[in-house]
């Protein structure tokens, strides 16, 4: 067997090999030119490695001919063959049988027959295969090789569909075949012409001309790939995007949405990163008609200019400080819903810094709001001008033992409508400490002094009572103190550990001369859980305080098993020493000297069953007043998620009737694609009945996802959304994805708030 590897050049090794060329001629005299008549010579090319079981060389033919494991290396390249002709007068080199070029960014050539020259730039192949580098094949009859960069080929088919290994012969999930496929390495697109879709062999879709990115491609200009939408409002629609690659660093996206029952849509997006900031615009605009609901009756208003505009900005100004902007604005309550834009009730507008400072924190923004619920609960939503808070947090042990804590923070609400406007500011500080014995009792005490000023002007009390002015100011100062008290026991078995746990606290306040001067902004949502059992101030928010001392008391027991099994527990309760001027509204939980009962049990058994059931009873004759269930369980491809409240109303937070809802959503996998969904919303309420019925069947394969979802929801026209729906995606690896969604199938006249899901799907790489 003969050996010769030249890392030099290829030429060298074939002119050694040469017998024309005698030994003796290598040391004939040669003529001596000056050195100043030398000129430079040309830089030489990047190096050739050749390896081969056998070398042949014609030197008649000017042909060198390799057999038998031929590797060819040069500049990142390689190719390996049963057999390789290098024509020295052409410059053509030739391989044959098993013939394999691998490029320098991964892409793998297969072939019968391989022809090339210019450095192996050019070329022409038959019976080609590729595979590039993100797992992506082309097949074809023939192909060329151009510059080193494009691959023109004839009778081809791309797909990045992995072959099936128990069947390799069979046709791919999807696949694209067309008369010429254009692949661009540099560019990293692939062009067709006169192409066709197949699915699982079967053609479905032609198209004259077509191009994509190849799958290794972060960010390429280019049409994404047009929706398909029909809605009983908008009618037949159909949209279009470009996708614009400006840089790097960012890029936009922007189109038209057409429609048969409204004018077209303008829709476009823009993004940017820098080094220390992000930003984010995105809007659209139209001319269309709306349902409104006036009276109770539901009118068609006249088409005029609606859209909307959100955006989002974010500044990192030091290491410590950032700052930022969100905002979304709509032309009205109907348009975000009615062109699926979002499903929100209430959407904000935010300007705000903030500074993070080991445990200290601040923050300062503006905020304004526009409340887009067509019911009876939408709202004057109030401006907020400024709020400010700054935070500031000792560390552990360092004072008495604990930590200290100081807080201060200030409030400004104006209101363009009716109601009072408010200014506030407020200052706490406090201290907390944690005690643990040696025989296992923890006691943590705090202690907390707030001091609150306010200033409230247009109040409503003014307009019904004579004399009574439409400004207040008011200052209040709120000391507390609360000591907390728990003796865990616990019970180390084989399998599993045991818990019981009493825990009871003391709080000490004093009483507030509370009176309607402080406007009640945000402690109206007030309900007792087990989250909040043990706060020292049970409101939510400043305005309100709970000014009544009290002892609190509750048992946690628990078995937690070592495989993650778990069953806990909970069963609380407060008394407060006395029964006057009691701030909480019937039903709260806090409406008596004696509390509710509030608790909550847990179970779970590995990722097969969850069980999480919170509850409130009645603290005289254990009456029913919430109960809130979430629960799961999976039983090997079926499962299934329930949900289900029970609330009885609540005076002054606008909850004025007793709400009873279930939900539950079952899902079973027909295989390890394929997954078949149903859920439906039931209202037990007064008002019972079904509010939303959703079906689906969804296909999650390796280069094809598929979604279908049928739903059906009792709602308003008047909201701008569609009662019953169909939403239909497909997504096509490296192709991006299509979809149909809001297809209307009929009409409602039923009156609800219930939100329909927001179900939509964007391209994930432009097409054209």
């Amino acid at each position: 067997m003969n050996f010769l590897r030249c890392t030099t050049c290829l030429s060298l090794a074939l002119l050694w090999s040469s017998p024309a060329l005698a030994l003796p001629d290598l040391f004939a005299p040669v003529p001596v030119t000056p050195v100043s008549e030398i000129e430079p010579a040309a830089p030489a090319g990047p190096p050739v490695d050749f390896l081969a079981d056998n070398l042949v060389h014609d030197d008649v033919a000017q042909m060198v001919i390799a057999t038998g494991h031929v590797e060819f290396m040069h500049d990142g390249r390689m190719l390996k063959a049963d057999e390789v002709k290098y024509d020295l007068t052409k410059d053509i080199v030739t391989a044959t049988s098993n013939v394999v070029l691998t490029e320098k960014n991964g892409d793998v050539h297969f072939a019968e027959q391989l022809q090339l020259t210019d450095d192996m730039k050019d070329g022409y192949v038959t019976a080609l295969r590729t595979t590039l580098a993100d797992g992506s094949r082309f097949a074809a009859r023939s192909g060329e090789r151009k510059g080193g960069r494009t691959t023109i080929m004839k009778d081809a088919t791309y797909t990045p569909c992995e072959p099936c290994k128990l069947h390799p012969e069979k046709a791919p999930v999807w696949q694209m075949r067309a008369a010429t496929v254009t692949h661009d390495s540099e560019e990293k697109t692939i062009g067709y012409k006169n192409a066709r879709l197949e699915m699982w062999g079967v053609p479905v879709f032609y198209t004259p001309y077509f191009y994509h990115p190849d799958g290794t491609v972060q960010q390429k200009s280019g049409f994404l790939t047009p929706t398909f939408k029909m809605d009983s409002q908008n009618g037949t629609s159909v949209g279009g995007r470009y996708y614009w690659a400006i840089d790097p660093s960012r890029d936009a996206t922007f189109g038209l949405e057409a429609y048969t029952k409204q004018a077209p849509r303008l829709v476009g997006e823009y993004r940017q990163r820098l080094q220390d900031a992000e930003i984010l615009l995105d809007g659209s605009t139209t001319y269309s008609e709306r349902i409104d609901s006036i009276g109770d009756e539901e009118v068609t208003i006249d088409a005029e200019a609606r859209g909307h505009l959100e955006g989002k900005a974010r500044w990192d100004m030091t290491d410590k400080w950032r700052s930022g902007v969100n905002f979304n604005l709509a032309s009205d309550d109907q348009y975000f819903r009615q062109y699926d834009v979002t499903n929100k009730d209430v959407i904000e507008n935010e300007l705000y810094a903030e500074r993070f400072d080991d445990r200290d924190y601040a923050v300062v923004r503006a905020l304004a709001f526009q409340d887009l619920r067509t019911s009876s609960r939408s709202s004057d939503q109030p401006n907020i001008l400024p709020e400010a808070q700054a935070s500031f947090l000792g560390a552990p042990g360092e004072t008495l033992g604990g930590r200290w804590s100081v807080t201060t923070s200030a409030l400004g609400l104006e209101r363009s409508g009716s109601g009072a406007d408010m200014g506030r500011i407020s200052l706490e500080g406090g201290w907390q400490g944690r005690h643990i014995t040696g025989f296992g009792l923890v006691t943590t005490a705090e202690a907390a002094v707030r001091g609150d000023a306010y200033y409230a002007a247009d109040r409503n009390v003014a307009n019904v009572t004579p004399g009574v002015s439409d400004e207040k100011t008011r200052t209040r100062a709120f000391p507390i103190a609360q000591v907390t008290t728990s003796m865990p026991f616990v019970k180390s078995m084989t399998t599993a550990d045991l818990l019981f746990e009493p825990i009871a606290s003391v709080t000490l306040v004093t009483n507030q001369d509370e009176d309607d001067s402080i406007p009640n902004e945000d402690s109206q949502d007030i309900q007792l859980d087990t989250s909040n059992l043990f706060e020292a101030n049970r409101f939510p928010g400043f305005d309100r305080v709970e000014d009544l001392s009290r002892v609190t008391y509750g048992m946690r027991t628990g078995w937690n098993a070592h495989n993650g099994a778990l069953a806990e527990v909970f069963l609380g309760q407060s008394y407060r020493f006395q029964d006057d001027d009691n701030p909480f509204p019937e039903n709260s939980g806090l409406a008596t000297q004696a509390s509710d009962f509030v608790g909550r049990v847990k179970i779970g058994y590995l990722d097969r069953f969850s069980l999480d059931y919170g509850f409130q009873l009645g603290n005289e004759d254990f009456e029913s007043v919430r109960h809130e269930l979430d629960n799961s369980f999976t039983i090997g491809d079926f499962s299934i998620n329930n949900r289900y409240l029970f609330a009885k109303e609540i005076e002054g937070i606008g909850v004025n009737s007793s709400r009873e809802q279930i939900q539950s959503y079952a899902s079973y996998k027909l295989d390890d694609e394929w997954t078949a969904r149903i859920g439906a919303n039931y209202d037990l309420g007064e008002n019972s009945g079904l509010r939303k019925s959703v079906f689906g069947l969804d296909y999650i394969g390796q280069c094809l996802t598929f979604t279908a979802t049928a739903q059906r929801s009792l709602t308003n026209d008047s909201t701008g959304e569609s009662p019953t729906e169909l939403f239909l995606r497909i997504g096509l690896k490296n192709l991006g994805e299509f979809q149909t969604s809001g297809i209307s199938l009929g009409q409602s006249s039923s009156s609800s708030d219930d939100e329909s899901e927001d179900i939509k799907g964007l391209p994930s790489n432009p097409s054209n």
